[in-house]
C-alpha cells in the first residue's frame, strides 16, 4: 500500500507527496472537480486530467494490492510461500503478471499431469529433463503402473510429458515473455465462416484480412470482434511461418528449460514436450489473453473518443437566455412547435403541416409568426432529422416575410430528443404534454444551453461515439458520467434555474440532494445566498464545501455568490477590498486595477499563491463561461438533398462526430458526410481531434456523393495541396501490408475512390 503513491507519482511524473495529498483528499470524500479547483495548494497544482488518472490508477492498484494479499494468504496456507516467491508476488505490477505467478498454486480440477504425478511418474519426467542422454523407453519400464492406468511404455511417457507440459506452461516468467513476444510479432487473421458469406456481407472487408495485432486500430478491432460474435468471422492469432519451419515459440520454451536437439536419446521426446506445451497449453491461453488485451485497448480507445466528443458537445457554445421557438420537423405527422422563454420555461405549443401531404405552407407561417410575435421570440431552433431542410426553408420564408420579428434560425442536433421525450423526467416535467411536443421543447432548450439540456439524456443516447454498443457498458457509462460531471462543474450551475439532472452532477451533490434543493426552492422561493443551501434537508457541511463554489446565484445578496470564488475564500476577498479602498461592486470587473495587484501580497497560511491568483482572475470577470462564443452555420441555399451535391462544391457544415479515422460533417442534406483523416488537413494528422471537434463549423469540399448508397466523401484539404498531390494516393495512417492483402486498410485509406472508403467506414460506424 505504501508503494501506491510512489507508483502513481512515477506514472504521472509528479512528486509522491502530491499524490499522497490527493489520495487523502479523495479518501475524505472530496471530488476531482473540487480538488482541481479549490485545493491547488494541497496537491501543489495537480490538474483535473492528472487527478482523474490518479483516481483511476488508485482503484486499480488497490484492487491489485488486495489480490496480492489474498494470493499470498492462499499460498501460505498450502505451506509453499517461500521468500523468493513472496518477493515475486510483491513485485508484480499487473493483475496478469500476478495471476501468472499464482497459476501453479491455484486450485484446479484434476489434470492429466496430476493423475500422472499420483501414479509416481514425476521422477521419470525430471530425470529425463535433467539428463537427456538416458533412454526414455528404458527408463519408462521402471514406472509401469497398471493399477492406475499406466500399463505400457507409451502411456507412461505420455504421462511424464504431461507433467513437463504443465510445469513449462505454469512458468510465470516464460508465459510473460511469450505473451509480450506474441503481442509484438503476432498477426491476427480473419476468415469468413463457411456458408456465412451472404449473411455476413457487411463484414466482407474482413473475409480475408491479416494485420499485426498490436497495430490494429480500435474501430477495426471492434469490427472484427463483432464479426466473430455474430458467427461470421474466425479469428486466428499466430506468427507467420515458412513451410517446414519450427515454431519460434517452441524453441523459446525449449531454451528456457535447457532443451536442445543434439541427437541424444531423450532430446526428441523433450522437444515434443516443448512443442505440445505451445500447441495445447500456452498458445490457447495466450491467444485468449491477447485478444482480450486487444479488445480492452480497443474499447478504451473507443470510449475515449466517445468521451472527447461528448465533452465537445456539452461545452458547445450556448445561444444564451433568449426566447426560442423549437421546431421538431416531420412530414406526414407535421412539424411540432414549442416556444420557451429566456429561462427555458414552456410558453406555448402547436403542430403545423407545411409539407406533403397537407402542404399548409402559408397557414404554418401565420401560426409561427403569431407565436413569435406573442412571445417576443428571438431564435428559431430546428431539429436536424427528417424534413429538416424543408422546415429550414419554412423558417427562412418566415424570416423573409416578417423581417420586423428579427428572427434568426439555427439547425441543431436532435440526437437523443426522442429519448428525453419518452423519459420519466420529461413525463414529470410535462405530464399533460404530448410526447412528440416534448421533443420540440428539448430542441429549443438545447440551443439556449446545450449542457443544461443534454444532461437530461443518458450520454449513450446522444450518439457521438463509435461502436458504442460493442464496448463494456459499465466502463462506458462510468467514463461518460465523468465527462458530464467535469463539464457541469467547469461551467458552473445557476442554483435558481437548474433542473434536478443538472444539480445532481454538481460536485458533492447527488440525485437525492438535488431533488431536496428543488423542493426547498419551490417552497421558499429563489435562493438569496449560498449559505441558504445549509437549510436544505440532508445537505450538510461536507456537501456544502464540495458544491458551493460551483453553484451560482445571480442578483443575490452577495455579488461573490455569482462567481466561482468559494465561500471559504470570502474573507480573502474582503482583505483585497479593504486594501483597495474600493467597494465590492466597484472592484469586481475592474480589470485594469486587478491586473496590477501582486497576488503574493495577499497570501497567508490559509491561502496560497494559486488560490489568490485564481480569485483575482475571477474578480476580473466573475462567472465567466469557459464555452466558446455562439456562432451559426450557414447551409448553402439550393443544397438540400444528396442529389444537389456535386464534386468540387464548397460548403459550410457542422462537425457532428469525430472518430479515429476522420470526422462526420452535417452539410444540410439529411446525411452526414465523412472527412477521412487523410482529408482533414494538408499535413499528416495522427489524431483527428488535433484538427476538429464535435460542434465545430468547417468549410468542406465535396469529393464524391454516392446517391445509391447515400454516402458522401468530403475534404478539408486546400486546393493547392490537392493539385500538388493529384493522382497520388495519400499514405496517411495506412497500416503496413502484413501477410495476405489487407483489403480493409486499403479501402479506408485510398484518397482516390473515396466512395468505397466512406462506404466501409460509414457501414461500420452506423451499427
Amino acid at each position: 500500500m505504501t508503494l501506491i503513491p510512489q507508483t502513481i507519482a512515477e506514472e504521472l511524473q509528479v512528486r509522491p507527496e502530491q499524490v499522497q495529498a490527493a489520495v487523502q483528499l479523495l479518501d475524505e470524500g472530496a471530488t476531482v472537480p473540487f480538488i482541481a479547483r479549490y485545493r491547488k495548494e494541497v496537491t501543489q497544482g495537480l490538474d483535473d486530467t492528472q487527478l482523474r488518472k490518479l483516481e483511476e490508477r488508485l482503484v486499480y492498484l488497490r484492487e491489485l494490492d488486495d489480490r496480492r494479499q489474498s494470493i499470498m494468504k492462499a499460498i501460505d496456507e498450502q505451506g509453499k510461500l517461500s521468500e523468493p516467491l513472496k518477493d515475486s508476488i510483491l513485485s508484480a505490477v499487473t493483475k496478469t503478471e500476478l495471476e501468472d505467478i499464482y497459476l501453479p498454486y491455484k486450485k484446479k480440477r484434476r489434470t492429466k499431469a496430476q493423475i500422472a504425478r499420483e501414479a509416481g511418474l514425476e521422477p521419470l519426467a525430471m530425470e529425463l529433463l535433467e539428463d537427456p542422454t538416458k533412454s526414455p523407453e528404458a527408463k519408462a519400464e521402471n514406472f509401469l503402473n497398471p493399477e492406475q492406468g499406466f500399463n505400457d511404455i507409451k502411456t507412461v511417457l505420455d504421462g511424464a510429458r504431461q507433467i513437463l507440459m504443465e510445469q513449462f506452461a505454469e512458468d510465470a516468467e516464460l508465459a510473460g515473455s511469450l505473451r509480450e513476444w506474441l503481442w509484438n510479432e503476432g498477426m491476427l487473421s480473419s476468415s469468413v465462416v463457411a456458408g456465412k458469406e451472404q449473411e455476413g456481407a457487411k463484414f466482407s472487408d474482413y473475409f480475408e484480412y491479416s494485420e499485426q495485432i498490436q497495430k490494429i486500430p480500435s474501430h477495426r478491432a471492434l469490427a472484427l470482434f463483432r464479426g466473430r460474435n455474430e458467427g461470421v468471422l474466425n479469428l486466428d492469432l499466430d506468427v507467420p511461418l515458412e513451410a517446414g519451419m519450427q515454431h519460434p515459440a517452441e524453441l523459446r520454451i525449449a531454451a528456457r528449460f535447457g532443451i536442445k536437439d543434439q541427437g541424444r536419446s531423450a532430446d526428441r521426446w523433450l522437444m515434443d514436450a516443448a512443442r505440445w506445451t505451445w500447441k495445447v497449453k500456452l498458445h490457447t491461453r495466450l491467444d485468449l489473453d491477447l485478444k482480450t488485451r486487444l479488445r480492452e485497448l480497443a474499447e478504451e480507445e473507443a470510449i475515449r473518443v466517445f468521451a472527447d466528443n461528448l465533452n465537445d458537445l456539452l461545452l458547445a457554445a450556448p445561444a444564451g437566455p433568449r426566447a426560442t421557438l423549437g421546431l421538431d420537423p416531420g412530414l406526414r405527422t407535421g412539424v411540432k412547435v414549442a416556444v420557451v422563454d429566456a429561462t427555458g420555461k414552456l410558453l406555448d405549443t402547436a403542430t403545423i403541416y407545411p409539407h406533403a401531404p397537407k402542404n399548409q405552407w402559408d397557414q404554418s407561417i401565420l401560426v409561427l409568426a403569431s407565436l413569435a410575435r406573442k412571445h417576443k421570440v428571438e431564435l428559431v431552433s430546428i431539429g436536424n432529422g427528417t424534413a429538416s431542410r424543408e422546415t429550414d426553408r419554412l423558417a427562412a420564408d418566415l424570416i423573409q416575410r416578417h423581417p420586423e420579428l428579427s428572427l434568426r434560425k439555427i439547425m441543431v442536433s436532435e440526437a437523443g430528443a426522442s429519448v428525453y421525450s419518452a423519459s420519466e423526467l420529461a413525463a414529470r416535467e410535462f405530464p399533460d404534454l404530448d410526447v412528440s411536443l416534448r421533443g420540440a421543447v428539448s430542441i429549443a432548450r438545447r440551443l439556449q444551453d446545450p449542457l443544461a439540456e443534454l444532461v437530461k439524456i443518458e450520454p449513450k443516447s446522444i450518439g457521438v461515439g463509435q461502436y458504442q454498443h460493442d464496448v463494456s457498458q459499465v466502463h462506458l457509462a462510468r467514463s461518460l458520467d465523468t465527462v458530464v460531471v467535469d463539464c457541469v462543474n467547469a461551467v458552473g450551475v445557476d442554483l435558481n434555474m437548474a433542473s434536478v439532472p443538472l444539480l445532481a452532477r454538481v460536485s458533492g451533490l447527488n440525485q437525492g440532494l438535488a431533488q431536496n434543493i428543488i423542493e426547498y426552492r419551490d417552497e421558499h422561493g429563489a435562493f438569496k445566498n449560498r449559505k441558504d443551501l445549509l437549510k436544505v434537508r440532508r445537505l450538510g457541511d461536507k456537501a456544502y464545501e464540495q458544491a458551493a463554489g460551483f453553484l451560482r446565484i445571480m442578483n443575490g445578496s452577495n455579488p461573490l455568490d455569482s462567481s466561482s470564488v468559494h465561500p471559504e475564500s470570502y474573507p480573502l476577498v474582503d482583505r483585497i477590498i479593504e486594501d483597495s479602498g474600493k467597494g465590492m461592486t466597484d472592484l469586481i470587473g475592474d480589470k485594469g486595477y486587478l491586473k496590477k495587484l501582486d497576488p503574493a501580497r495577499f497570501t497567508d497560511e490559509q491561502f496560497g499563491l494559486p488560490t489568490v491568483s485564481d480569485i483575482l482572475k475571477e474578480l476580473e470577470k466573475p462567472g465567466r463561461d469557459p464555452r466558446p462564443e455562439f456562432k451559426m452555420a450557414q447551409f448553402k441555399e439550393g443544397v438540400e438533398n444528396l442529389k444537389d451535391l456535386k464534386p468540387g462544391m464548397t460548403l459550410e457544415g457542422v462537425v457532428t462526430n469525430v472518430t479515429n479515422f476522420g470526422a462526420f460533417v452535417d452539410v444540410g442534406v439529411h446525411q452526414d458526410g465523412l472527412v477521412h483523416i487523410s482529408q482533414l488537413a494538408d499535413r499528416f494528422v495522427k489524431d483527428p481531434r488535433e484538427v476538429v471537434k464535435a460542434g465545430d463549423l468547417v468549410k468542406v469540399r465535396v469529393i464524391e456523393a454516392d446517391l445509391e448508397r447515400k454516402r458522401i466523401a468530403l475534404s478539408m484539404r486546400s486546393d493547392a495541396a490537392v493539385s500538388k498531390d493529384r493522382g497520388k494516393p495519400v499514405e496517411n495512417n495506412r497500416p503496413k501490408k502484413q501477410g495476405r492483402r489487407n483489403k480493409v486498410a486499403k479501402n479506408q485509406t485510398e484518397t482516390q475512390g473515396s466512395g468505397a472508403m466512406a462506404d466501409a467506414l460509414r457501414k461500420a460506424l452506423s451499427k
